[in-house]
């Protein structure tokens, strides 16, 4: 009988192996995380990623091929496990897509300031409210140093920041030594979902207003009165005129 806190651990372990395994093999193919999603019956892997044709293979072959290595190494019955490819919807806001992005950029050679700099600019023109990008390491001389490259808007603490900030960090293995690459991007809010969270900043105040008579469009100055005016009394019905009768 296991536990639940061996059960928590060891699927921790699954999905940081799982993880692992996939940013080494799946690099080129624009890697930006995966899901597991565990069924009854059989357990799914959702591969993200930018070219999710690549993942597939010729006629599914390498996604065959990784099914079967993901099986064998951790054991599963035979068809209980099952890969999917799923094309990231915004590669602009994808932390991990940028951060690989400018590891390879940096792999071949392009200046940290430029390199980096051009991952803040297509992260902005995708529409993100944020983004900030830190480069450490033996950059050009031998001593170690970091780089703080940053534009928009960012958030660092609260609960808003676990929402609305994705983050991912990276390791290049340079001649002179390892840099790290840290990304984070701030999401805008998307009522579908699909490009950042549903709610919007706790700050952010909307006033409705249900009166027609604010809505009212005002198109010259206008004066209102605030003193009471006082009712003037209503005049007593006049009396009949006596018509005076002739005597005949």
């Amino acid at each position: 009988m296991v536990s639940k806190k061996q059960k928590f651990v060891a699927d921790g372990v699954f999905y940081a192996e799982l993880n692992e395994f996939f940013q080494r093999e799946l690099a080129n193919e624009g890697y930006s995380g995966c899901e597991v999603r565990v069924t009854p019956t059989r357990t799914e892997i959702i591969i993200r990623a930018t070219h999710t044709q690549e993942i597939l293979g010729v006629n599914g072959r390498r996604i065959r091929m990784l099914t079967s290595i993901v099986q064998k190494r951790f054991n599963f019955p035979e068809g209980t496990v099952e890969l999917y490819a799923e094309k990231v919807a915004a590669r602009g806001l994808c932390a991990v897509a940028q951060c690989e992005s400018l590891k390879f950029k940096l792999l071949e050679g392009l200046a940290v300031r430029r390199a980096a700099y051009s991952v803040v600019r297509y992260v902005m023109e995708s529409g993100a409210k944020g983004c900030e990008v830190v480069v450490s390491g033996k950059l050009r001389a031998a001593r170690a140093k970091s780089m703080k490259f940053s534009e928009g808007f960012m958030l660092h603490s609260g609960n808003p920041a676990k929402e609305y900030i994705d983050f991912a960090v990276r390791h290049v293995e340079m001649k002179q030594g390892v840099l790290g690459i840290k990304v984070k991007i701030m999401l805008d809010s998307d009522p579908t979902g699909r490009l950042g969270p549903k709610n919007p900043l706790p700050d952010i105040v909307t006033i409705l207003s249900n009166d027609a008579k604010d809505e009212a469009p005002i198109d010259g100055p206008v004066s209102e009165s605030k003193i009471p005016v006082a009712e003037a009394p209503e005049a007593a019905p006049a009396a009949e005129a006596q018509v005076p009768v002739e005597a005949f």
